[in-house]
């Protein structure tokens, strides 16, 4: 029995790729708290999605996860090992990052851009060559078009493809997403979403995603977890969710895209008044 049991939770802690045990975050010295007491696990391959309006805690739960943001209490984990006992840097290089803005380096060509994370580890000009060429036609950017381009050359859309190609080129094993598609309009938002998801399953990616757009999280998270004033208020399947959402404002949040259905119904049959009630 205790060899079973033992058994079981090696099982258990191998597929936990991370895990948040208890973790708060304040700014003001405990007079308030940006996260609070917050607990979570993603298994691998797996996604999560962190769902809630702005200034909700979301943004400060993912960075603690690469220790942009330093964690104040509690535990969090990468693959069983404390990110505390590991070096930042190191951790920054090892995991994928995605934001809104996408932030690439204005002075340096899209191969440049892609390439940064690789010069950083040192690797040689000719496997970064390869790796960046590889990367480019995964993201759907063909390298002789694209990779001299400067980044004001650059649609939003392949701004944001730049962006994801630079996050994978050290192969890393977790991508964290605050907001990646956010300042994409709505085509070209779902165009990169759906290649996005397509790239995940090929690169058996783990994944934890900030968003404020409740139709994203059910369609990026395979577990969504609901936050509000800092603190985890629901969390579950989207399926589960959509069912029994279990919180007030869980419900009134995950309700919004069947308002947004009624909304188009109502304009299509051209009962404004009932749209403008909505």
């Amino acid at each position: 029995m205790f060899l079973v049991e033992a058994f079981l939770k090696i099982s258990h802690a191998i597929s936990e790729m991370i895990n948040l045990t208890h973790v708060s975050k304040s700014y003001d010295s405990s007079l308030s708290y940006a996260v609070r007491d917050i607990s979570l696990e993603v298994d691998e391959g797996g996604s999560l999605a962190l769902l809630g309006e702005s200034g909700c805690g979301k943004s400060t739960t993912l960075k603690m996860i690469n220790r942009l943001i330093e964690v104040d209490e509690g535990r969090i984990e990468i693959e069983g090992r404390d990110i505390q006992e590991r070096d930042p840097v190191e951790i920054r290089r090892s995991i994928g990052y995605v934001f809104q803005n996408v932030g690439l380096f204005p002075h340096l060509s899209v191969a440049g851009n892609v390439g940064a994370p690789l010069r950083l580890l040192r690797w040689e000009k000719s496997s970064i060559n390869a790796r960046v060429d590889e990367l480019l036609i995964l993201v759907g950017l063909y390298p002789d078009e694209y990779r001299a381009r400067m980044p004001d050359q650059l649609s939003g859309g392949q701004k944001q493809r730049v962006g994801l190609a630079r996050a994978l080129a050290a192969r890393p094993k977790i991508m964290l997403m605050d907001e990646p598609f956010g300042a994409l309009d709505p085509l070209t938002r779902r165009e990169i979403r759906k290649e996005f998801l397509r790239l995940k399953k090929e690169l058996s990616l783990t994944v934890v995603v900030v968003t404020h757009d409740v139709t994203e999280a059910l369609l990026m998270g395979d577990r969504i977890a609901v936050m509000e004033r800092g603190s985890i208020i629901a969390t579950g399947t989207p399926q589960a969710l959509l069912e029994n959402p279990g919180h007030q404002y869980a419900a009134a949040l995950l309700d919004a895209p069947k308002k947004e259905a009624e909304l188009l119904k109502a304009i299509m049959t051209g009962d404004k008044e009932k749209a403008l009630a909505l």
